[in-house]
């Protein structure tokens, strides 16, 4: 699966009944909810990150992932734009791009 299959699958499911679906009845509720759960599986990735734990960060980093789409989608950022903004930074070091951001 990549990132742009997520992506489709996202788009897909939140057009379903919320009553079916996970993914529409988060949306559902606004983007700033989808934000929210975003952060709490983030969260839940740290801590496995620390915890030493493989198994159980790569299931929290498929959290992660699948909700930074929905929190994508939920504000009309595709995944294409992410990706070119990446491509765009680098052309430089990861320093010189943090340093050229307003502060």
């Amino acid at each position: 699966m990549t990132l742009d299959d997520l992506e489709q699958i996202i788009s897909a499911r939140a057009q379903a009944d919320p009553d079916e679906s996970w993914t529409a009845r988060l949306l559902a509720k606004g983007p700033e909810k989808a934000a929210e759960k975003f952060g709490e599986e983030a969260i839940e990735a740290v801590i496995e990150a620390v915890r030493n734990d493989p198994e159980r960060l790569t299931s929290e980093a498929a959290d992660v992932l699948f909700h930074l789409l929905v929190m994508l989608h939920a504000r009309g950022v595709k995944i294409a734009d992410v990706m070119q903004e990446l491509s765009r930074r680098q052309s430089q070091s990861g320093l010189q791009e943090k340093a050229s951001r307003p502060k």
